[in-house]
């Protein structure tokens, strides 16, 4: 017998990836959530599922919906972090379109590159109370730094209407890619291309290749990384 902590034993050795306790629980109750449904999901089954006892499960979190909590906040704060830090380039060498690509290529392939597609618990009705507020502020400041890219990266005479609704295109097709993973419909390449796809929608087209190869490097440029695929797709 194993020990999940000091005077924890498991009952059965776990074969979930993570280093702690804690990245197991989260690990199985993505899998439980996503497959079986949250409400069916007790924190018996969660338990069971790394091998501990539902006693030492609390030790980490109190409740059911603790667990999800984080696991919701997992899904948006890389996404979110890269926004920022895009959002702040003022310096004039990355175009507004550019750095809305970047945004949407990263935010989609933190999306797709889960273990588990805990993007389809956004829809659960308990996602979007006010027990969820600290994940449900997260999305709405990610999804106001879509608006605010949209609406400096489109030409002036494309405009029609408020500006801010090709950031929010853009944003919406991003979280689109959630549901075609769950259809078994996402490839290496879906991130890539659906941020092509939104500057085409907004009216750059035209300058996709150079808005592009801007993005790639801006992502680069602030440390973090994409998938090999999408830098060859055409």
């Amino acid at each position: 017998m194993t020990l999940t902590g000091p005077g924890r034993p498991r009952t059965r050795e776990s074969t979930r990836p993570g280093a702690t306790a804690r990245e197991e629980i989260l690990d199985a109750a993505a899998e439980l959530f996503t497959t079986q449904g949250y409400a069916t999901t007790s924190t018996r089954a969660v338990a069971d599922a790394v091998g501990i006892r539902q006693s030492s499960l609390y030790h980490h979190f109190a409740t059911k919906d603790d667990i999800l909590e984080e696991l919701l906040t997992g899904t948006v704060a890389e996404g979110l972090a890269f926004a920022r830090a895009a959002s702040a380039i003022g310096d004039g060498t990355v175009s507004p379109a550019a750095r809305l690509h970047a945004v949407a290529l990263f935010d989609g392939t933190q999306l797709c590159s889960g273990r588990w597609n805990i993007g389809v618990l956004y829809h659960l009705p308990e996602a979007r109370g006010e027990r969820f507020r600290s994940f449900l502020a997260d999305r709405g400041e990610l999804r106001g730094l879509y608006r605010r890219l949209g609406s400096a990266a489109v030409p002036a005479p494309l405009w029609h209407g408020d500006a801010r609704h090709h950031g929010e295109l853009a944003f919406r097709l991003v979280e689109s890619l959630v549901s075609l993973r769950a259809d078994g419909q996402v490839t290496p390449d879906s991130p890539l291309q659906v941020a092509d796809a939104a500057m085409v929608l907004c009216g750059a087209g035209s300058t996709l290749g150079t808005i592009r190869a801007d993005s790639l490097a801006l992502i680069a440029r602030l440390g973090r990384d994409v998938p090999d695929p999408v830098a060859g797709t055409h």
